[in-house]
């Protein structure tokens, strides 16, 4: 009996971890353009004590269709049941809607949710914030240059560190992963999470992760994440940003002419296997070359359509040249 009583005591302390499991703040986005999703977040909780192996777990991608953040009392079975109702074709605003009348506890109230979603051609987003989950707590949506988001937190020091995240996030010009982790520099304040004042940090762990329309679930193209032990004085958002400063770039890869008119946009930058060039009409016909580090053109080849994919897995790593016709160039680098 008393073995018993032991691991029982073991079962109700984990659990209540795991029901304690709040993320702070956090971010979904979708770009209409590229068709990536993205999720990013952060809160003041020591994941060395709770048995998560993933340090993203709140976020779930789902490439080319949409992406859910799961928060507040975070439960695997509202996630689960939010993966299901995006597959099976539910908008962000449907899947809110089914989460607040069928939580798996019967408790919407203490939940938080974003989600952002394609539908056919359209992009939404959407998000949630019960009454009863802890304060500070908001949600923000919005869009931008066909990005659309979802910016929500609880335990907050207060409304400016959301405010600073959509800021940060919107005026960020390099790509979704670039502008995620702009908005998780605007969460970078002491006591963001306000339990992690003490610490003299924002949090204790923190995440980004990107996926393009190719990706298989489960597995972007762009992860990377950080966690800190309680009292450890370490800021995880400025590690984020050293380890996202060694892996990506955020140099702007869009041709522009006169009149800030953009005739071309380059995906993925950086990027492992391929390039996708979306082109204006008044380039369809138009040559383009692709010249490595040192000048020497290692493709040619025409614009025969709006889109088009090419495979560059075989490239030496380095910085790159895109140049269309004699005017336009764009740099890629390839990891």
């Amino acid at each position: 009996m008393k073995l018993f009583s032991f691991f029982a005591s073991i079962v109700l302390s984990v659990s209540s971890l795991f029901l304690c499991a709040q993320d702070t703040f956090s971010i979904v986005a979708a770009d209409s353009t590229t068709r990536e999703v993205g999720s990013a977040g952060a809160s003041c909780l020591d994941l060395f004590l709770t048995g998560f192996d993933d340090d993203s777990f709140l976020g779930d991608l789902l490439p080319d269709t949409g992406a859910i953040n799961t928060q507040a009392f975070y439960l695997p079975a509202n996630q689960n049941n939010a993966r299901a109702r995006m597959r099976a074709g539910d908008t962000p605003i449907q899947v809110i809607n089914w989460l607040a009348k069928n939580d798996a506890q019967n408790n919407s109230s203490i939940r938080q949710y974003g989600i952002v979603g394609f539908s056919d051609a359209n992009v939404s987003a959407a998000g949630f914030t019960g009454v009863n989950t802890n304060v500070y707590k908001n949600h923000i949506t919005g869009s931008i240059g066909g990005i659309y988001y979802s910016i929500q937190g609880n335990i907050l020091l207060g409304q400016e560190i959301l405010d600073s995240m959509e800021q940060r996030f919107r005026n960020e010009s390099g790509d979704l992963a670039c502008k995620l982790m702009a908005a998780m520099q605007g969460a970078n304040v002491v006591g963001a999470d306000t339990r992690c004042a003490p610490d003299g940090t924002s949090s204790l762990f923190a995440f980004i992760k990107v996926a393009q329309s190719s990706d298989t679930y489960d597995n972007p193209s762009f992860s990377i994440s950080v966690r800190t032990r309680d009292n450890s004085n370490i800021e995880p958002i400025d590690s984020l940003q050293a380890i996202f400063n060694a892996q990506h770039s955020c140099v702007l890869s869009a041709i522009e002419k006169v009149g800030e008119e953009k005739l071309l946009k380059l995906f993925p930058n950086p990027t492992k296997e391929n390039i996708t060039f979306i082109a204006d009409p008044s380039l369809f016909g138009s040559q383009y070359i692709i010249s490595d580090p040192s000048g020497k053109h290692v493709m040619i080849g025409t614009i025969s359509g709006e889109s088009k994919k090419i495979d560059i897995h075989h490239f030496a790593p380095g910085m790159y040249i895109l140049q269309i016709g004699k005017k336009h160039k764009v740099s890629f680098l390839k990891n």
